[in-house]
């Protein structure tokens, strides 16, 4: 075979492998295999702002008050079934260079009605070489976390 073949085999190849999960998604996935309130200040080395601010502003809330965040927001729900979470969870990545989104989709319960059903829109950035959390965002439901009055300045 000539050269020009040999390369046309191996575009072929490649173009025929299916995609795998990115390193933007297998880090989102992270935050399902082991789901926790990610407004907990342990977990801030994950996130860069404008999340990471939106969480300062959080702390800030006086004792005894909630604040502005008070679910969790890999799910945007208090209430879910951790084993239909993770059945279900599918996950979507756009990569572009140092930015990357990645979609969740899932059902909070094993119960296949619509009002269980979520999607989650992730925004990271690439610092350091390793992926953060820029913001979370469930558009159904309008919301984001950039977005949330928390009191702040």
């Amino acid at each position: 075979m000539k050269p020009s073949i040999y390369l046309a085999a191996a575009v072929l190849a490649v173009a025929a492998t299916p995609a795998s999960a990115g390193e933007a998604e297998d880090f989102v996935r992270t935050f399902y295999a082991d789901i926790q309130y990610e407004a907990d200040p342990m977990y801030r080395d994950k996130f860069v702002d404008p999340a990471k601010a939106k969480f300062e502003e959080n702390d800030k809330a006086p004792d005894g008050d909630v604040g502005c965040i008070d679910g969790i927001l890999a799910l945007y729900a208090q209430d879910y079934d951790d084993a239909a979470v993770k059945k279900t969870l599918k996950l979507e990545e756009k990569d572009s260079g140092d930015e990357a989104t990645v979609t969740a989709k899932f059902s909070l319960l094993d119960d296949n009605k619509p009002e269980s059903m979520r999607e989650i829109v992730w925004s990271l950035k690439k610092v350091g070489g390793a992926w953060k959390v820029a913001d979370i965002a469930a558009p159904a439901d309008n919301w984001k976390l950039s977005e949330l009055d928390c009191g702040g300045e």
